[in-house]
């Protein structure tokens, strides 16, 4: 059928009006089959072209939905295009839990594991590390199954869509526990930030950049917080959203409340609608051990960025080995930035933070907003030519290849 397609945000209209809607896998692999160019339509919150194709779209919306637990209770399968908050009730009902959540749970697994999507914790791996397999249609219409066994999973998982249409995931599961989350308000600059950012299963600082200190501590954890402080902040004294003015009923809640695992890590709530067209997004991975000076360097930027931004969220996630993972073989600051939906006014603060925090190695998110040459993308994964030849094995007529994988590749 032929409908305008546009992202979650609004920003991207897609380069065609053309959306495949199979019921089943066997329609999916007939309509690979047939199709020319062609690339995998999910939640849409992307903030750059990675989706766009001028050939079709293919959504997996009306594909039954799959949750089936494993025998030993230790892996979930489900199918490409399920959304975590469908997914996390099913699983808490059973006792089981995943190991993280993105700060959105409206987002498709598919997706989040696709860009390396990822969550907070300095023990916590991104979202695409729970994958154990994956099921995926390449280019010639075959269905080929991956697991960990295979070498090739590890290229695979953070695979932009480049290798074909994923249909199920299998992914990791753990006993279900409940977790609490806090705020707290006016972290001082003064504070240990390692300290900080360990402090908890999951912490977020939140900064509009318009002084030193951090705006909003987020906490999440197992155990009740003592009263009192946190590194020097001061509990909220009420529920909070991160960006100043927005309903906080929109927030996960908050004050130390026990609760089930997947209404506490992300931050907002799966019944709360998301906006679209407000924002725009863009974040980048540096080296936890570089986390003071990289934040330093942002820093020497601070009204350039204040300038545009709705607010800056802070996080941590632990090292893996997945080729194209912001985070392979490093534990990472990730430096999230949310800004005004004016696209001409954020892209030259964009290309000045990417220079502040080139020697720092920085990655971007897959799918935020970007403006780093291919060539240094490229030079920033040692596997990058192993993950070219795996898509030219599994994809060697470029069916799923746009003009942004096509720079990149």
């Amino acid at each position: 059928m032929r409908e305008r397609i546009t992202n979650w945000a609004g920003n991207v209209v897609f380069s065609t009006e053309t959306v495949h809607r199979p019921k089943s896998i066997t329609e999916v692999q007939e309509t690979v089959a047939a199709a020319g160019a062609l690339r995998v339509l999910g939640s849409g919150h992307s903030f750059n072209r990675l989706a766009d194709t001028d050939g079709a779209l293919i959504s997996l919306a009306d594909l039954p939905r799959v949750i089936e637990i494993a025998e030993d209770r230790k892996t979930v399968r489900v199918d490409g295009g399920l959304r975590y908050g469908d997914l996390a009730a099913p699983l808490t009902e059973a006792g089981l839990a995943l190991h993280n959540l993105a700060s959105l749970p409206h987002i498709s697994v598919a997706g989040a594991v696709a860009t390396a999507t990822h969550g907070s914790g300095v023990r916590n791996g991104n979202l695409a590390t729970a994958v154990a397999g994956l099921e995926i249609v390449r280019a010639d219409g075959e269905l080929v199954t991956l697991t960990r066994d295979d070498a090739d999973l590890a290229g695979a998982v953070v695979g932009l869509g480049a290798l074909g249409v994923v249909t199920a995931l299998t992914l990791d599961v753990s006993p279900a526990a409940e977790l609490r989350q806090y705020v707290y308000e006016n972290l001082p600059a003064s504070a240990d930030l390692g300290a900080v950012l360990a402090d908890g299963y999951s912490v977020s600082l939140f900064t509009r950049w318009s002084g030193r200190d951090i705006d909003q501590v987020w906490l999440k954890r197992h155990d009740p917080m003592p009263a009192g402080d946190f590194h020097g902040a001061t509990p909220a004294d009420g529920p909070r959203h991160p960006v100043p003015g927005m309903p906080a009923e929109n927030c996960t809640e908050q004050g130390g409340v026990p609760g089930p695992w997947h209404a506490r890590l992300p931050h907002f709530r799966m019944e709360f609608t998301p906006s679209s067209g407000e924002e725009l997004q863009s974040e980048w991975h540096v080296p936890l051990s570089a986390a003071r000076d990289a934040i330093s360097a942002v820093g020497d930027l601070r009204s350039r960025v204040a300038a545009v931004l709705q607010v800056c969220e802070l996080r941590t996630i632990a090292a893996d080995d997945l080729w194209l993972s912001p985070n392979y073989r490093r534990d990472s600051l990730a430096l999230h930035f949310t800004w005004i939906a004016d696209t001409s006014a954020v892209l030259p603060v964009v290309a000045d933070l990417e220079r502040a925090l080139a020697p720092f190695a920085a990655r971007p998110h897959w799918g935020k907003i970007f403006t780093t040459p291919a060539a240094d993308l490229r030079a920033a994964y040692p596997h990058f030519s192993d993950f070219a030849a795996l898509v030219r094995r599994f994809d060697p007529t470029a069916k799923f290849t746009n003009d942004w994988l096509s720079s990149l590749l």
